[in-house]
């Protein structure tokens, strides 16, 4: 008897991977809302807080970026689509290890951002010189990474601050500021973190084309119930008088004695 009842319970007991299904995740608007993977989900309010990781290389096919990886989190769901929000980035750590090398000097700074749409952002960037430095140079090379990185964060918008971060040419930017002070054979903006949401990018609408005018034909000259008029026909010409004789003139004046 224990048995049957243990085998019916089995059967009562639904199978929770059945009734899950599977749901898109798309990055950012500012990564033009590319399919960075798959999930699955039973209820779709269960995936709103899920984080995805992704290397620049899966998003742009640049194999030359594969080190970075971008953190996306689930943000609102649409139908079988997760959309998700920017919430930082890393660089792995075997890259990073390559870079600081012995005889050199690793100098370290975290800062926190503000962009011009009220993003909040903590950036680590660092920079490596190829030799030993002293601390008054690190001080001072960590005052200028600072005041380079929030000058470029406060004239430009979340997307294009991300873009300049991955491209490298804020790093480019703090490498030639930093050479004032020391030259520097490599800057990294190693890590960033997003701890206060401003206003979500949207896509700007399409201007819609101006409607053309339809173009009016000329009103044609109306035409008579009979048609279009017949060209006139020329009228024959007269014959001219033909001049009189005298015998002619002569016998005119015996018709008029008579």
């Amino acid at each position: 008897m224990a048995e049957k009842k243990t085998r019916a319970a089995a059967r009562k007991i639904k199978d929770k991977w059945k009734s899950k299904v599977w749901y898109n995740l798309l990055a950012p608007e500012m990564f033009n809302k590319q399919l960075i993977g798959e999930t699955l989900a039973d209820e779709p309010s269960k995936l709103v807080g899920r984080i995805a990781e992704v290397t620049v290389q899966d998003l742009t096919g640049d194999f030359s970026k594969m080190h970075i990886k971008l953190s996306f989190r689930v943000n609102h769901v649409q139908g079988q689509d997760a959309l998700t929000e920017f919430i930082g980035h890393d660089m792995t750590s075997d890259y990073i290890r390559r870079l600081t090398r012995r005889k050199r000097t690793r100098t370290d700074l975290t800062v926190d951002i503000v962009t011009k749409d009220n993003w909040k952002v903590r950036v680590k960037p660092m920079a490596i010189t190829d030799r030993r430095i002293q601390a008054s140079k690190q001080r001072a090379i960590r005052a200028l990474m600072g005041k380079v990185v929030r000058d470029a964060a406060a004239s430009t918008s979340i997307g294009e601050f991300v873009r300049a971060v991955i491209a490298g040419d804020l790093a480019k930017a703090v490498a030639g500021a930093a050479k004032t002070i020391q030259p520097v054979s490599r800057v990294e903006i190693r890590k960033s973190e997003v701890f206060a949401f401003g206003e979500i990018p949207t896509p700007a609408p399409a201007e819609a084309a101006p409607a053309a005018e339809a173009e009016v034909p000329a009103e044609a000259p109306a035409a008579s119930e009979a048609g279009p008029e017949a060209p006139e026909e020329p009228k024959p010409e007269e014959p001219a008088p033909e001049e009189l004789t005298p015998e002619d003139i002569k016998d005119l004046k015996d018709l008029e004695d008579l």
